[in-house]
């Protein structure tokens, strides 16, 4: 079975939203953890906002590793309406979440991602479907902006794969399932 793997940008005081608005120091380690992660994946699921917001700047952009991996990656977009804006190599998810997310979990492949998507992502948490979270920790206090992790119905465990950081002071904590 892939691993749903969930790759999120973080403030210190756990702001997930917008990034580009806190996260003032990125650093090669912050791209070579990004590299490493991305590398395992070929299959991405967005929301429909992070697709709506993505699809009009990755198309054209060269940032690296991001810009080739997204532009040419499966991206499965949670959304009850079809996009306005054409990306190549997306597909609207129709049916239940739970279910398309788990047959996507049986089909052969590696990884599947979400990057992003905080709703999305809320929801894959809750149903208990995410394998491995991969986190970026910047020591910045963003104070204000959507988290990732809000109220659960229930606790979830996790267990710490690995720790590391980076000159500018993130931290790259991996978890998976407990």
């Amino acid at each position: 079975m892939r691993n749903l793997v969930m790759y999120e940008l973080m403030s210190l005081d756990g702001v997930a939203e917008e990034p580009g608005d806190w996260m003032f120091d990125v650093d090669d380690d912050v791209f070579a953890n990004l590299g490493r992660v991305i590398a395992a994946q070929d299959d991405v699921l967005l929301g429909r906002g992070t697709y709506d917001y993505w699809s009009g700047y990755w198309p054209t952009s060269d940032v690296q590793p991001f810009a080739d991996f997204i532009n040419t990656t499966t991206k499965h977009v949670v959304t009850s309406g079809a996009p306005e804006e054409p990306w190549e190599s997306s597909v609207v998810v129709q049916e239940p979440l739970v279910d398309y997310v788990r047959a996507l979990k049986e089909r052969q492949g590696g990884d599947i991602g979400v990057h992003g998507s905080l709703t999305l992502a809320a929801s894959l948490l809750e149903a208990d479907l995410v394998d491995v979270l991969e986190l970026v920790v910047v020591p910045t206090l963003a104070g204000a902006g959507r988290r990732l992790f809000g109220d659960r119905s229930e606790p979830g465990r996790l267990r710490l794969e690995s720790v590391a950081g980076s000159p500018t002071g993130a931290v790259f904590l991996r978890y998976a399932r407990g």
